[in-house]
């Protein structure tokens, strides 16, 4: 596997390169032009972000038409080289493929992704994106999507929850060997505390709106998950697939990726 380049690594070059006379300064301005945010108007996009995040900034689609999110789209990718689009509709995707080609739409998660993932960061460990049940696929599928296009390798474990527990226990190799995982579950969400109390790395609760009346679009699920009382559990909002996976990327990077 390979170490990806961080972008303030890009930045130190950029910078080399000028005080070695190897480009003008002019160049290396246009190279900046936009920085820290270009301003479209409608959107003033971070193009600071990959320089303090790690990762451009992330295209969150709904309530924007699908020009805006065309343009939004379009500009990072030829700045930064990469984009995800979350909660992308097939309209969506398909009005962006027609101007950026080479973008791929993942119809499971509802995410495009410009650009393909970064290179697998050396020394990660194994993000593991568990569902409770089918219905829950979307936003595991959302997880993984974000922490695989951030460099940490995935795997996941489907339709495994507490109505049938010899299905999750079934796999307890695969999740004693993930270094953090990623847990999704509507209903009563009642696999979170399960999982942690089996394995002693992270988990990362995720409750969804899946369920009948009494679950209150996810709330149930929510108040259940906070309230584990297995260790190592912390807990993202509803539906909040994305935010599950680039946290769990963060927590799996190897030391050393994390200071450069």
């Amino acid at each position: 596997m390979r170490q990806h380049v961080s972008p303030s690594h890009k930045l130190r070059v950029l910078l080399e390169q000028v005080h070695r006379n190897e480009i003008e300064v002019d160049e290396a301005l246009e190279r900046l032009r936009g920085f820290p945010y270009e301003d479209l108007d409608f959107a003033r996009l971070d193009s600071h972000r990959a320089l303090r995040k790690g990762f451009p900034e992330v295209v969150f689609c709904p309530g924007k038409t699908n020009e805006q999110i065309v343009q939004i789209v379009a500009r990072i990718r030829e700045r930064a080289g990469r984009v995800i689009a979350a909660r992308a509709t097939p309209g969506v995707a398909e009005a962006v493929q027609r101007a950026v080609p080479d973008a791929v739409y993942h119809s499971a998660a509802r995410m495009i992704v410009v650009g393909g993932p970064l290179p697998p960061v050396e020394g990660a460990g194994t993000v593991l994106v568990v569902s409770a049940g089918t219905a829950d696929i979307p936003v595991a599928a959302e997880a993984l999507i974000t922490a695989q296009t951030l460099g940490s390798p995935v795997e996941h474990l489907y339709d495994v929850g507490v109505a049938g527990i010899h299905r999750l226990l079934g796999s307890r190799e695969q999740l004693f060997a993930a270094n953090v995982l990623v847990v999704v579950a509507g209903m009563e969400g009642a696999l979170a505390s399960v999982v942690a109390g089996l394995v002693d790395r992270p988990v990362i609760a995720v409750p969804t709106s899946v369920g009948y009346g009494a679950s209150f679009g996810g709330l149930a699920a929510l108040l259940t998950m906070l309230n584990s009382c297995a260790p190592g559990v912390g807990v993202v909002n509803i539906d909040n697939g994305f935010g599950a996976g680039y946290l769990a990327h963060l927590i799996n990077l190897p030391p050393t990726d994390r200071t450069q």
